[in-house]
This record gives C-alpha cells, structure tokens and sequence, in this order.
C-alpha cells in the first residue's frame, strides 16, 4: 500500500488543457463559485435534517405516530447517508467525481419530492433513506474533491472555509422550516428541499469540473476496494481519527434529535424560539471553525486543536448532565442554552481537524478514505438519535447522557490510538514548514 501522505496530487485543470502533469495539490486554488458548490454539497445533510427539526411535532401529529416513530425518519436518512458514502466514495476513485455525484443528486431530488407526498409514517421514513442513501454523494465527494486538489496546512484552512459556508445550512435551515410552517403543513419544508437539491445539481453540472484523472483512477472491482478499506482500516492513526470523528458527531447528533423535544416540549419553547436558539448555536460553530481556519492552523497543531475541542465537548456534556439531572436545582432555558452552545460550538475545533488529520495519511485513495470518515460518522449518529429518546419526552437526561458517553469515547479513541505525543516529526504529506506545526 501506498505510505500514507506521500502520494503526489496532480494540476488536474491543466491536464485537461495541456496534457500535462503540473503543480503539487498544497499550491492550487478553487474559484469562489467552485468553493461556494462544494460548501453546498457539504450542506445537503445539514439541510436534509435541520430544516425539518421544527416539523417533528407536527409531522407526529399530522401522520398520528409516537414521537419515537418519527424520530426514525430523522435516523433512517442518517443511516441512508452512511450506507451512501460507503457505496459512492469508492465508486468515485474507479469512475471519477463528477458521474457519481451527479447521478446521486438527481436520486437526491426524486427522493425528496416522494417525502412531500408521503402519507404514513412508514412511507416517509423509507423515503428518508433513499434520499439518505442519494444525498451522501455530495459529502463524500465533496470532502475527496478538496483532498484532490489541497495537501497539508492548505487543506486544513479550505476545510475551516467550507465550514463557514456549509455552517450557515444549520443556522438558516431550522429558520427557514420555522416559517415555512407559518406558511403551509410539513411538507412544505420538503418541497423546499426538492428546489434547493434542483439548484444545487444544476451548479455542479455547469461549474464543477473533473477533480481526479483517469491515471489516478482505481480499476479495480469489489476485491479491489475492499482491500483499499482494509489497508485504510489498518493504520492505526486513520482509524483513531475516523472514530474521533464518529463518536464526536453523535454528540452533536443526540442534541439535533432531542432538541426539538427538549426545548419545544420540555421548556415550552416555540418552533420559531427552538429555530433561533439553533441558529445561534449554528453560529457558534461557524466562528469557532473560523477561528481555527484563520488563526490557530499553521501555528497551532491539528492535534492541539483537536484535542482542545474534544475537552470542550465534554465539559459541556458533563454540565448538561448535571443541570438536566436536578444536581443544581430547576434550571431554565438559558442555561442548558448554554451548555448545548458549548457543544456544537467545540465541533469548530473538532471537524476540520479531524477530517484533514485522518485524509492527509490516505491521498492515494480518498474517496474510500472518505467514505469510511463519513460512513463511521453517521452510523453513530444513527444510533444516538434514539437512544436519547428512550426515557420518554419529558427528560432531557438520555440527551445527555448519550453526549457525555460520545465524547468520553471520542477523547479515549484520541489519547489512545492517535497518539499526537508519538508521532511529532513524522511526514503527513505536508511540507517541511508545515510539518512542525501539524
């Protein structure tokens, strides 16, 4: 197998034009439109998921299901974007980023469409999965595309950017789906979905251009890629990080699930109340992913980074453990507001990191690379929407305590298999500059 980081990326722009090998990945920009796609394509789950958060109570009552059904729907597309990424990412090393993205959108769109006019809870939560299973093209591709054409500190910072873009879904997407309801029924929020996939496609389809050339394309069949995901699997250090990210995500994920329950049912809030305080903590994750990008990377390691924002995560979990367990007496809204800003916000710190950390050891092969990180991500997600849920609706202790075992879980598999205090010095595909500082 290839040894992680050393494999050379390729001007794929000029190849097309001159036939020619050019400039190493680390020196290569997109254009502003290109980065504003890609930040799209990265934003499909956060829409597909935040801009029906405020429709759950409703959608509850309209198709007449237990909340804990309709949970499910939020699962199932979760699990359909796991399975996705396994099957697209390494379709895209054999075929090549454009075909398979595009084929996934168009699924995408019909998926979304068939939930703005399903008629049970049954119905809806198998079209969730398709449009789940559809929509993971456009992250893994997206987060292959950028390891493509960026290496080292550069390919830090660009995944920081796509943050800032692909975090203003999460802060406008629950927004929006709060006065889509004042408007019209749920299914309102799905046909706004089904236009934002159409707008999406049509850019990718005009702008996007071939990232990964023929030369650098696995031949390969299942026997092929199955192996490429061993060798993945057997670096230590990648899976360490592919864990990190796992367990960091379905912290993030129990508060999307029980939110909506939480602040709506539990501390009366509105939907437009709970689409705001949402926003606001979308917000906070947007400026921490900034800072990181534009302060801290290139003169603080990923590694400190990362570790800084997992610390964060569980002292957040820990205090909202506290508070929803009656340990500081009743509390109100403002406080476990608090705690659930402190959570999202650390993710800033944590996704950027821990996305560039574990691609930078797999450029020979990072569209499987990230269909593991994206696959091991949203299968733990899956499995931490209802598992907040199983105390009822009036709690919010499951929520908590779910947050707490994901980040406890996330600082372990760090400590214990990245071991960022055994590999200073080591090569990362970085230059020798950079190398001191990852």
């Amino acid at each position: 197998m290839t040894e992680p980081g050393t494999a050379e990326t390729q001007d794929l722009p000029a190849i097309a034009e001159r036939g020619a090998a050019a400039a190493p990945a680390a020196s290569r920009r997109t254009s502003l439109l290109v980065t504003l796609v890609l930040g799209g394509l990265t934003a499909v789950p956060p829409l597909s998921m935040d801009m029906y958060l405020p429709a759950l109570p409703q959608v509850t009552a309209a198709l007449h299901s237990p909340a804990a059904t309709v949970q499910l729907t939020l699962t199932t597309c979760l699990a359909g974007m796991a399975l996705g990424q396994m099957i697209v990412g390494p379709m895209s090393d054999k075929w090549g980023r454009r075909r398979p993205l595009l084929a996934g959108m168009v699924i995408y769109i019909l998926a979304t469409a068939l939930c703005a006019i399903a008629t049970s809870a049954e119905l809806l939560i198998a079209f969730r999965l398709l449009q789940g299973l559809a929509g993971a093209a456009g992250i893994v591709i997206a987060r292959a595309v950028v390891r493509d054409l960026y290496d080292g500190v550069a390919m830090a910072r660009f995944f920081s950017t796509l943050m800032l873009i692909s975090g203003v879904a999460p802060v406008v997407a629950p927004l929006i789906g709060g006065q889509i309801l004042r408007l019209t029924d749920w299914r309102g929020v799905f046909v706004v979905l089904t236009a934002v996939g159409v707008a999406l496609t049509l850019l990718v389809w005009r702008k996007l251009d071939e990232t990964l050339p023929p030369a650098r394309r696995h031949s390969g069949g299942l026997g092929q890629t199955l192996r490429t995901m061993r060798d993945l699997l057997a670096d230590r250090v990648f899976s360490g990080y592919v864990l990190v990210g796992a367990f960091a995500f379905a912290a993030l994920f129990a508060y999307i699930s029980a939110s909506p329950f939480v602040i709506q049912e539990i501390y009366g809030a509105s939907p437009q109340t709970f689409s705001l305080l949402f926003g606001i903590n979308s917000v906070g994750l947007v400026v921490l992913g900034q800072i990181n990008g534009k302060l801290l990377v290139g003169r603080v390691g990923l590694d400190k980074v990362l570790g800084t924002g997992l610390a964060l995560t569980a002292l957040a979990a820990t205090s909202l453990l506290l508070m929803s367990a009656g340990v500081f007496g009743p509390v109100g809204l403002v406080p476990m507001a608090a705690g659930l800003f402190v959570l999202m916000a650390s993710m800033g710190l944590v996704m950027p990191s821990t996305n560039t950390l574990a691609l930078l050891r797999t450029p020979h092969a990072a569209g499987s690379a990230s269909a593991l990180l994206g696959t091991s991500t949203f299968l733990l997600g899956s499995v931490a929407s209802p598992l907040v849920g199983i105390a009822g609706e009036r709690t919010a202790v499951p929520m908590a305590l779910v947050q707490l075992s994901c980040a406890v879980l996330a600082l372990v598999s760090f400590l214990g298999m990245c071991r960022p205090w055994q590999r200073r010095g080591e090569s990362n595909g970085s230059t020798a500059g950079e190398r001191t500082r990852l």
